[in-house]
């Protein structure tokens, strides 16, 4: 059984191999020890922390198999961004060039670049590990987290974003960064997005062009990318839209993939989910449900076979699931089925 909780110290070495594993283009998992090491500590405090208003905590959990330790991937949510380090995007507008005598109207594209997303929560470090892409893994992984935002709506910002990665080859050549390190940076992609994943965006400011690009300026390998995602990265986007997510013009500076957003009230499994009583026994149900318990500090997650009684308002679980979620008779837990 996999089941998400929040990471600590000792998964330091499973989070390496996961950023080992994830390649190129995935900003919140460089290759960097002390990064990783401070973004376990950080996400330890967080969990730790009472919270009056929403600032800079940071909630990185994994997902571990039960029978083995064996972590398979990791998932977080930011609670406030672009709050301690800036968070750039560009925003994608149409203009109109037109001259009634000439007889000419032009409609074009623009790339304008700021910070409008200061201050919202992010969906962040999603990996799931190849072997165990399957089944319901990838979207207890996606998910866990907005039963985390509907159980704690305190702790996050009215409206989540998420960041996808865009295209990019193999060996870590985007098409649409190829054209701005041409024009403006003369550094590769791959560093250009290890230096961002580990904080260090000072070069960001002082290189990249301030005033809005004109698209049609671009070479046509780098228009024909944005807004695209990755391959591997199509599924993650695909859950997301079913959630309510949507692309509304905003991209990745490096590799031009979209941001997509969502109130946090409307996200599907936030307005969906519900509270149980918990009974513990066995029962016959075929029914799916993604499940959490209540607890902020010793959050799990899993997914697995329910019976919900809506008039009584329980969940009844068998002894297998009360263990792994670290319930006991009458607690409290968060669902919603699959």
């Amino acid at each position: 059984m996999l089941v998400i909780r929040p990471i600590t110290a000792t998964d330091y070495s499973a989070l390496m191999h996961c950023a080992e594993e994830s390649g190129h283009g995935f900003t919140s998992l460089p290759v960097n020890e002390a990064m990783l090491r401070n973004r376990i500590a950080h996400s330890e405090q967080s969990f730790a922390k009472h919270v009056t208003e929403v600032g800079t905590e940071g909630y990185l959990m994994v997902a571990e198999d039960t029978e083995t330790g064996e972590v398979a991937g990791t998932t977080g949510i930011e609670a406030a961004i672009g709050l301690d380090t800036p968070f750039y995007t560009y925003h994608l507008s149409t203009v109109v060039h037109a001259s009634r005598r000439l007889n000419v109207h032009n409609v074009v594209k623009l790339l304008t670049f700021g910070n409008n997303y200061t201050g919202h929560s992010e969906l962040c470090t999603l990996f799931l590990r190849p072997e165990w892409r399957h089944g319901l893994n990838g979207r207890l992984l996606s998910k866990a987290r907005f039963l985390m935002m509907a159980e704690y709506p305190e702790r996050f910002s009215p409206t989540v974003i998420a960041e996808m990665r865009g295209v990019s080859d193999e060996e870590g050549h985007s098409p649409f960064w190829e054209w701005l390190k041409e024009h403006f940076f003369s550094i590769d992609f791959t560093e250009a997005d290890y230096l961002t994943g580990i904080g260090a965006k000072g070069f960001i400011a002082d290189l990249m062009p301030k005033l809005p690009i004109y698209v049609n300026l671009l070479s046509d390998e780098a228009q024909a990318v944005i807004g695209q995602v990755h391959e591997k990265t199509a599924p993650a986007l695909r859950l997301l839209e079913q959630e309510g997510f949507t692309f509304r013009g905003y991209v990745n500076i490096f590799d031009a993939g979209p941001m997509v957003e969502c109130e946090v009230r409307n996200v599907e499994s936030v307005r969906h989910s519900q509270r149980c009583r918990v009974e513990i026994g066995e029962h016959s149900s075929s029914h799916d449900y993604l499940i959490s318990n209540t607890s902020l500090e010793n959050f799990r997650a899993t997914v697995g076979k329910v019976a919900v009684d809506g008039e009584r308002n329980v969940a009844i679980v068998n002894s297998d699931m009360a263990q792994a979620l670290q319930l006991q008779q009458g607690d409290m837990v968060r669902l919603i089925r699959q």
